[in-house]
Formats: C-alpha cells, structure tokens, sequence
C-alpha cells in the first residue's frame, strides 16, 4: 500500500469508514450504476469492510488487554454489535 493510501486510511475513523461503506451498498442496491462503476464501488466496499475489521479486532484486542490489566483474568465477553440502520 502507498504512503498516500497509508495516511488517508490512518486519518479516517471506524465511523467515517463504515458510513462510507453504508453509502456503498445503498448505491450498489440501488441498481443504478453500470456495472464498470458498481465492480469500482465494490472494490472500495471490500477495502472499507477489511478497515472497519481492523479496527474492530485492534478495539477488542485493547478492550481484553485492559481488562487483563485490571483483574489479572481475560474473559471473552457476550456482546452483539449491530451495523444495520433503523427502517425508516
């Protein structure tokens, strides 16, 4: 990856990043773009995706090391994470 690209990806947040790739779907759902444009869309889709999992697994690695820090015992915790919007 280039240096560009390296930056660009470090000064975007988990949030900004998700919300780009929300956008994305919608606009692929829509059926709308040609299909040159939506393979572009979904290439930026999957670069999104592979971010926000990052990001997530950088977050979760912090969360069990704090509380190994705390308590001296990891323990995986039960929690559901939703990434859908509510209906409108």
């Amino acid at each position: 990856m280039s240096e560009k690209k390296e930056s660009k990806e470090q000064k975007m947040s988990f949030e900004e990043a998700l919300e780009k790739l929300e956008d994305i779907v919608s606009r692929i759902e829509e059926g709308e773009l040609s299909l040159n444009d939506c393979l572009a869309e979904y290439e930026k889709g999957i670069k999104l995706a592979a971010f926000c999992a990052r990001e997530l697994k950088a977050a979760k690695a912090k969360v069990e090391k704090l509380q190994k820090e705390n308590d001296g015992a990891v323990e995986a915790l039960e929690c559901e994470i939703s990434a859908t919007r509510s209906e409108e």
